[in-house]
Order: structure tokens, then C-alpha cells, then sequence
């Protein structure tokens, strides 16, 4: 399901997916530290926990935002 994810992601304009995951299952996928491009949750999580899978060769930095459906889960 994650592969097919990524695979459908990699059709889009989008330049990364971030997921809120375990830290030792995503990066089997390719899942690095939204950390270390500069990317933040919009909510307090462990470093290790909040991952991204780059689709652009370049991420711009800042805080991911989730769409109003997310808010109060």
C-alpha cells in the first residue's frame, strides 16, 4: 500500500509526502527526517516520528499543513 502510494504521489505536482510514523518502518521505503530539509509538523511531535519521502529534487522549507478535515482527530 505505501509503494502504491508513492508510486501514485510521484504523478502528482506534489514535492514530498510526509507521514507521522514509526521511525524504523518508513525509512525502508525511502522516508527520511522532515527535519533535516527544514520541514516541521504543525503539531508537537518526536523528530524521529514526522518523515518525508522526497519526490522533488528540492523541498522548501517550512510547516506542513493538513486540510480542515484533520483538525480535532
Amino acid at each position: 500500500m505505501i509503494e502504491a502510494g508513492i508510486s501514485k504521489a510521484k504523478r502528482t505536482e506534489y514535492r514530498c509526502i510526509s507521514v507521522l510514523g514509526h521511525a524504523e518502518y518508513y525509512p525502508r521505503f525511502g522516508f527520511e527526517k522532515a527535519s533535516q530539509y527544514g520541514i516541521k509538523a504543525p503539531f508537537d511531535v518526536p523528530d524521529e516520528n514526522f518523515l518525508v519521502y522526497r519526490i522533488a529534487d528540492k523541498l522548501s522549507e517550512g510547516t506542513v499543513s493538513y486540510p480542515a478535515t484533520f483538525d480535532g482527530v
